[in-house]
């Protein structure tokens, strides 16, 4: 599992934690040993595309995606949906901190072509950041930023 540190890029200041603050720290879980079945009843019935696998102590041992589904069942057919999700999972997650900016965060979800990175603190999950996150995160900045501008050349 890989972690990306303090490291800014672009004139953003604004943090992991700024979005888990609005979106709060929820995250959606499931066990490793657990059916895929299960897996896929919980990512429509949440309405997530990933889910944190964590293992028998409660530790983040994997995470498993719509992609991964859609991988297994590819390959194995309906029969994927009694395999575990640990034999289902990706078991190298990257993941963040709440002091990773927003920048670096994307840069990472479009170099690695990932989706959803589950935010730690120390070996604790404290929240989940999806791409539709990042994306809204960004909009409201856009807006803003355009509200600020028209502001400013109307206001002479």
């Amino acid at each position: 599992m890989s972690t990306p540190g303090r490291e800014r890029s672009g004139g953003s200041n604004m943090q992991v934690k700024d979005i888990l603050l609005k979106k709060g720290r929820e995250v959606t879980t499931i066990s490793d040993v657990a059916l895929v079945a299960d897996g896929v009843r919980r990512l429509h019935d949440r309405g997530v595309g990933a889910l944190v696998v964590t293992d028998q102590s409660g530790a983040l041992a994997g995470i498993i995606s719509e992609r991964d589904v859609v991988r297994v069942l590819g390959e194995r057919g309906a029969s994927a949906l009694d395999m575990s999700v640990a034999d289902v999972m990706s078991t190298e997650v990257t993941t963040c901190v709440e002091a990773t900016t927003i920048d670096s965060l994307m840069s990472l979800m479009t170099e690695r072509r990932i989706r959803h990175v589950p935010v730690m603190d120390g070996a604790t999950l404290v929240g989940m950041i999806s791409i539709g996150d990042v994306v809204k995160w960004r909009v409201d900045e856009l807006e803003n930023d355009k509200r600020d501008l028209i502001e400013y050349v109307t206001a002479r």
